[in-house]
């Protein structure tokens, strides 16, 4: 460890024990030492002794910076393993930091576009727009177009500052698992190493860029949500310049009112969109916190969000998308046995689990959240309480999943603080019967032979050589066959062996033509299918 390393660590445990967080040791004999260690500490001046603990962590990240407040609200989505009083307080910590001088950012910018502002912009204004822990957000106007933009910059320096920081994060892991051998649930390593990932993404702001481009894309035509537009060629991984946009903050209910925005469906909007980009898309925003939702004045009866910052994106794999739906639907049925067998199913626990012993635990802690009204029901707290009670059944981490609950704790509660009788369920289950219909029907089948019909098509040109070449060895094997019987050493095995070359030669004419049919006239998809079906069906008959 480096002489700049140990400064920086003993400032982390100047801070740690200033606000009094060795409550946060547990009880056990190997902690003894360590408890005693912080007691006699005595030259430290304790702050805020009389508050909750929560709260005196949530003080001492801010007070570490902006990679420590980045990792408190990354803690803040894991309601599955901190105390609920500590999670409300770190969910509070704000990205809102001081801002670094505008003329070393105006610098900044244009060292990393390679040009002088005035070239490309005009009104770039000194003082920023916005702060935050990572980055910083200037105004000006783009000269091609006229368009107003908003110039986004990197903090000087933060990038080492950041490394140096997780490097400690990644050696306090390590000792939190020497010293606690208890603490290996709660992983972490894999903890840091998640977070690792998110905040190196964010760091470079090509990653936003692209990922915006892509929720853009598939939002283009819908009046429900609008994505500003990127100049993919004036960013770089230090800048992004972005459509300024004009907008009511979501969280201000009373301006909304104001401007008569329509709240019941603004909120199952919200909804809306969230589903969509999970299900339909597999492609969803992550970050959907109220600082990053805006309310477009237009139309406030047809009320349309505006989404930013697209750093932290996600997406799920077929299997999970389809896990997940099965998942909410069943336990909305108080089908527990089927929630315990998609869980086993799906991967997200040992499939050497005790089904009946995993439906009891579901059932046991599910079963009180029916005593309420179903629009009381929180759709995200649900999550919280199936992956808490699979953790138990050793369920390991799915990051995806976590970012997923993360984001619906977050849709959630931004719906019903837009509108406090949001039935979550009343829009959600229709869609997700209709995406689970569509994911096993004709259609689908129909739609994945289209997918890989390019594939098929390509190797169409490849149908000489492979029929002359299933020929020839047909002619070699009738030659063996012959051989065979003159010698009188044919097995029965082998009898029934030879045949079957033919039919394979048959079922890939079968095939191929099927797929030539698809691509060459389309319009006969009906017929298509029919033939490749046959081909399948008659492979299955023979083998």
């Amino acid at each position: 460890m480096t002489f700049g390393e140990l400064c920086r660590l003993y400032h982390i445990i100047h801070i740690f024990l200033s606000y009094n967080l060795n409550d946060l040791i547990p009880q056990t004999h190997l902690s003894k030492p360590m408890k005693l260690f912080c007691k006699c500490t005595f030259w430290i001046p304790k702050k805020n002794t009389r508050e909750s603990l929560g709260l005196r962590l949530r003080s001492a990240l801010e007070r570490l910076g902006p990679v420590w407040i980045k990792f408190g609200q990354m803690l803040s989505t894991r309601r599955d393993i901190l105390p609920i009083q500590i999670i409300d307080q770190l969910a509070m910590l704000q990205n809102n930091v001081t801002p670094f001088d505008g003329k070393e950012a105006l610098k900044l910018i244009e060292s990393s576009l390679n040009m002088l502002i005035s070239d490309k912009f005009d009104n770039f204004n000194i003082v920023p727009l916005a702060t935050a822990s990572i980055a910083q957000v200037h105004t000006a106007i783009l000269k091609e177009n006229g368009q107003k933009v908003i110039i986004k910059v990197i903090r000087p320096n933060i990038s080492s500052v950041i490394k140096a920081d997780l490097q400690l994060l990644y050696r306090l892991a390590k000792w939190l698992l020497y010293f606690f051998p208890d603490a290996k649930r709660l992983k972490p390593l894999e903890i840091v190493s998640n977070y690792e990932s998110t905040l190196l993404n964010e760091l470079n702001l090509l990653h936003e860029a692209a990922n915006t481009i892509q929720i853009r894309r598939n939002f283009e035509t819908s009046p429900i949500l609008y994505v500003p537009k990127i100049y993919p060629l004036y960013c770089s991984e230090n800048v992004l310049v972005m459509e300024r946009i004009y907008g009511i903050p979501v969280s201000n209910i009373r301006l909304l009112k104001r401007h008569g925005v329509n709240l019941p469906l603004l909120a199952e909007r919200g909804v809306t969109i969230f589903l969509n980009q999970v299900f339909r898309d597999s492609f969803f925003h992550a970050d959907m916190h109220p600082g990053n939702i805006f309310i477009s004045y237009e139309h406030p009866e047809n009320p349309q969000y505006i989404g930013i910052d697209y750093g932290i994106v996600s997406t799920l794999n077929k299997s999970d998308k389809y896990y997940l739906a099965e998942n909410f639907i069943a336990f909305f049925n108080r089908d527990y046995h089927k929630v315990a067998e998609l869980h086993i199913d799906s991967g997200w626990v040992p499939p050497n689990t005790n089904l009946i012993d995993f439906e009891f635990a579901i059932r046991r802690v599910c079963e009180p959240i029916f005593q309420k009204p179903l629009i009381d029901i929180s759709f995200g707290n649900i999550l919280v309480q199936l992956f808490h009670t699979a953790r138990c059944f050793n369920m390991e981490i799915q990051p995806q999943l976590i970012l997923l609950q993360k984001t619906l704790l977050y849709v959630e509660g931004l719906g019903r603080q837009i509108d406090p009788h949001l039935d979550l369920w009343k829009t959600a289950k229709p869609f997700l019967e209709d995406w689970i219909q569509s994911q096993i029907g004709l259609s689908s089948v129909f739609h994945e032979l289209k997918k890989y019909t390019p594939i098929w098509a390509i190797r169409l040109s490849e149908l000489p050589d492979l029929l002359y070449e299933t020929l020839l060895q047909n002619k070699k094997i009738q030659l063996q066959y012959h051989k065979d019987n003159l010698t009188k050493n044919l097995t029965i095995s082998s009898l029934n062996k030879y045949p079957s070359h033919y039919w394979l030669t048959f079922n890939q004419t079968i095939l191929l033509s099927g797929t030539a049919v698809l691509v060459f006239r389309p319009e006969w998809d009906f017929f298509a299918i029919i033939l490749i079906s046959a081909s399948f069906l008659k492979w299955f008959i023979n083998y």
